[in-house]
């Protein structure tokens, strides 16, 4: 009896990151070899997970009882949360986080010994995956499965896209394969053994042969491109020489209209004045001419 998708799939996503890849495309070979296309092509397109995702599933397998306590606390938070149990909801919320944190610390010495050291960052996400397995059932069946490709966020009230975080649309309600706890840690990458090739110098003068003149042509390349931006830099700066030019001039002229100004201002002043004794003195003559028509009037 051939196996199912979500057995093999259950055998790689217990496999070390770096050696996923090579043995999930393997499977998919299997299969096709075995007649199978389509359930290589699942298998082929299964998603390589995140750190964080592979830690939590690692902690499935090697830490069964840790994750049904998360998932247990966290069933009892949610029903404390719908009888509003405002007392119980505050001890569960707390020992909610000390669980997460202390669950979370115990999957960093799981990977530490696999050989791969969490970053914080990686952490916070698999302490978030953890907590969303407490706030929503559906993420407590994904983190259960052990298909995890990514982690899990949740906060009670949104919606979560858990079908984008396992790696088959199957995977909610499947359990993963328990691993005894101290068994040999999660498989790294295989030992390969490299054969010796009897025309290893001759394709290497040949490799390094066309390294050269790949390189010689982005030399002549690069040649070319230089000489151009040469040409332009050239042309630009005596662009500039003449733009530089023509701005000393016209600050020249400026500086002549300026002063020139400045002149017409002070003429047109003393103009105005001019102008305006003129007038004064308009008024005066015919004021007097009327004074002594008036007066030769009189004398009639």
């Amino acid at each position: 009896m051939s196996a199912t998708l979500l057995e093999i799939a259950d055998g790689l996503y217990a496999l070390h990151p770096s050696a996923f890849t090579a043995a999930r495309d393997a499977r998919a070979k299997e299969q096709k070899a075995a007649g199978d296309g389509d359930l290589a092509a699942e298998v082929k397109a299964l998603r390589k997970p995140s750190v964080a995702a592979w830690v939590v599933n690692l902690l499935v397998r090697r830490e069964g009882g840790q994750v049904d306590q998360v998932l247990e606390v966290g069933a009892a938070l949610r029903q404390a949360q719908e009888g509003m149990a405002a007392d119980e909801l505050k001890a569960l919320t707390r020992q909610r986080r000390q669980l997460t944190a202390a669950v979370t610390q115990q999957a960093r010495g799981l990977a530490s010994e696999a050989g791969v050291r969490l970053t914080a960052s990686v952490a916070d996400q698999v302490e978030a995956t953890l907590t969303a397995a407490m706030v929503d059932e559906d993420c407590g069946r994904a983190i259960r499965s052990g298909l995890l490709v990514g982690s899990l966020h949740a906060t009670g009230v949104d919606e979560v896209d858990v079908a984008a975080a396992v790696a088959a649309p199957d995977a909610l309600g499947f359990e993963a394969t328990a691993v005894e706890h101290g068994g040999p840690p999660a498989p790294g990458p295989p030992d390969l053994k490299v054969v010796p090739d009897p025309d290893a110098d001759a394709k290497a003068r040949a490799a390094a042969q066309e390294a050269v003149e790949a390189a010689q042509t982005d030399v002549d390349t690069a040649q070319e491109a230089s000489e151009e931006a040469a040409s332009a830099v050239s042309e630009l700066e005596a662009k500039a020489l003449q733009t530089r030019s023509e701005i000393e001039e016209l600050q020249r002229r400026l500086a002549d209209l300026e002063s020139t100004q400045e002149e017409v201002e002070e003429q047109l002043a003393e103009a105005e004045d001019a102008q305006e004794e003129a007038r004064s003195a308009l008024d005066d003559a015919v004021t007097a001419r009327d004074e002594a028509q008036a007066a030769l009037d009189r004398l009639g």
